[in-house]
């Protein structure tokens, strides 16, 4: 079972890329799963513009996107939370993706994450951040992980320093690929 892990923001320190590369660990203990860890930057494409679309066609980020997606079974996104919502970089690759014919999203098992400085951890960027892929199509796993306060969050190695929340990200990976193995 092929899983594409991302972050979905493109800056080098982001906590999302850690929180990423957290969960390839783990996903990287359980047997069966093979991933593909791309680095958000390869998927850079300009803001949806459909006369862009139809004087150029998709362009070759969004194009590198659904060739990703394709390739994988399931998705599991680490996305920073702008505004109380879902980054606009995150919604326009989406955007993109969508332009293509069938749809690459469809049936994708998608689990979403994310950190933040702040209390929530990302959550309410989390649930914004489902609507769209809901919408065409993935089954977006009901349980959704955040990491608070993710200044503090890091170790010097970038591992989660908290055992508890540690575990807790464990449990979740392992029960979204045992459900998504089953479907």
């Amino acid at each position: 079972m092929k899983i594409l892990v991302f972050a979905a923001s493109l800056r080098k320190a982001s906590f999302n890329r850690k929180l990423a590369i957290q969960i390839t660990e783990i996903l990287k203990t359980i047997s069966g799963t093979e991933i593909d860890h791309a680095d958000y930057r390869e998927f850079e494409m300009p803001m949806y513009d459909g006369d862009v679309e139809e004087a150029r066609g998709v362009p070759a980020g969004g194009k590198e996107f659904v060739r990703r997606i394709q390739g994988a079974q399931a998705i599991i996104i680490s996305t920073p939370e702008y505004n109380g919502g879902i980054p606009g970089t995150l919604k326009n690759a989406i955007d993109w993706a969508s332009r293509i014919k069938p749809n690459p999203l469809q049936g994708k098992f998608v689990l979403l994450t994310g950190a933040s400085p702040g209390a929530l951890g990302a959550v309410r960027g989390l649930w914004h951040t489902r609507v769209p892929f809901e919408a065409l199509g993935c089954m977006v796993y009901p349980e959704m992980f955040g990491v608070p306060a993710a200044h503090e969050a890091f170790d010097e190695n970038n591992k989660l320093k908290d055992p508890k929340k540690l575990d807790q990200l464990h449990k979740l990976i392992q029960s979204y690929v045992g459900f998504f193995s089953r479907q």
